[in-house]
């Protein structure tokens, strides 16, 4: 049984930092390409940044560049973002994908406020 558990979601002031961590279970983990998304409410899911089973390519959206830090632990099997410099536009439920050429799998989501 495949399974993305997201941690590290909360609320946090606008400036402020997180770090979310996807542990993925039932999957062999290195041959799958990662991706951070979000969704906001009212608004598409949309991709945040994905890192290949590597790590040698990372994509991130243009709204996250330079604030946002994907990367990924193959021996754990966990994939990582490292959020700074939030802003309340962050907001949104994060979620975990794992995608190879056959399949993509979705973690169940963590929620990230961005408010003072």
């Amino acid at each position: 049984q495949v399974q993305l558990v997201e941690s590290g979601g909360g609320l946090v002031q606008p400036g402020g930092s997180l770090r979310l961590s996807c542990a993925a279970s039932g999957i062999i983990f290195y041959s799958y390409t990662m991706g951070w998304y979000r969704q906001a409410p009212g608004k598409q899911r949309e991709l945040v940044a994905i890192i290949t089973s590597s790590g040698r390519t990372i994509t991130y959206a243009n709204f996250v560049k330079g604030r946002f830090t994907i990367s990924r632990d193959n021996a754990k099997n966990t994939v990582y973002l490292q959020m700074g410099s939030l802003k309340p536009e962050d907001t949104a439920v994060y979620y975990c994908n794992a995608q190879n050429t056959v399949t993509s799998h979705w973690g169940q989501g963590t929620q990230v406020t961005v408010s003072s």
